[in-house]
């Protein structure tokens, strides 16, 4: 369930809260798939279910950039403002990905506020994002995500 805030004093307010987990999403080959067309990345790891069997993962898996591209929508599930003009992912600071995400595989986001800082007409905030990989001993990805929240 998705923590709210209102506006932007509820953001700043919000500074080092954890936000708790996402719901779990099963990555599958569809979605493999599509962002192999969308982003032109048709590596056989990917796209090719025989030979990826018979590769270092036993399996297809998923983009690191497909797995930190879910973020978005999992971030969604964790936090909620209101009362906000508009948001944009401003950046990242750091990403790492620390174990492969093979197809079938469901992961979710653990996420904290961290920094927040004034900026003109509204605040940015640092995300330190977890994609945890369901029965992992090591995440799939982390990420310290920047967004702007503006009036």
């Amino acid at each position: 369930m998705a923590i709210t805030v209102h506006g932007l004093d509820g953001l700043r307010d919000a500074a080092g809260r954890d936000l708790g987990r996402s719901s779990w999403l099963e990555v599958d080959q569809e979605r493999i798939d599509t962002f192999a067309d969308a982003t032109g990345d048709h590596q056989w790891i990917h796209v090719d279910p025989e030979r990826a069997g018979q590769g270092p993962f036993g399996a297809p898996i998923a983009h690191g950039y497909l797995t930190l591209s879910l973020i978005i929508p999992l971030f969604t599930e964790v936090l909620r403002i209101e009362g906000i003009g508009m948001s944009i992912n401003y950046g990242l600071n750091k990403v790492r990905f620390l174990a492969p995400v093979p197809v079938g595989s469901r992961i979710r986001l653990a996420a904290t506020l961290g920094e927040i800082t004034d900026v003109p007409n509204g605040v940015q905030v640092l995300v330190d994002g977890t994609i945890e990989l369901e029965g992992a001993d090591k995440p799939a990805c982390v990420a310290q995500a920047v967004y702007r929240y503006l009036a």
